[in-house]
């Protein structure tokens, strides 16, 4: 469940970017970005959080899903905004979901050893 939520946030934002959006024209040009890049990475959006819902590339997903909010977060960060911390707890939410359900994740990175 809890990787759920990052993931459908980024399926509707992802949606958003690829529907050219009012509002989503709007902060891309807020944040410097051509409205020509908005359906690319509106699909690499969608693409990795598709594959961070499907169990079988579930970590891979959630490497490259943490790779695309870096991205949101140095956008954020170059332009002097607050908002850079949103990107982060989505990330976190999501590897903790992973984390919960994927043994071999606990085994690789227990929070403590015994």
């Amino acid at each position: 469940m809890l990787t759920a939520l990052p993931a459908a946030l980024a399926l509707m934002s992802g949606s958003m970017k690829v529907a050219h959006t009012a509002q989503t024209l709007e902060g891309f040009s807020h944040f410097g970005f051509p409205e020509s890049v908005l359906t690319t990475i509106g699909v690499l959006e969608i693409l990795v959080a598709l594959l961070t819902l499907v169990p079988r590339t579930a970590f891979i997903g959630a490497i490259l899903f943490t790779a695309y909010f870096g991205g949101a977060v140095a956008t954020h960060v170059r332009i002097g905004e607050p908002m850079w911390m949103g990107p982060v707890v989505i990330c976190v939410v999501m590897w903790l979901g992973l984390w919960l359900r994927e043994p071999r994740l606990r085994a690789l990175a227990p929070l403590r050893r015994d």
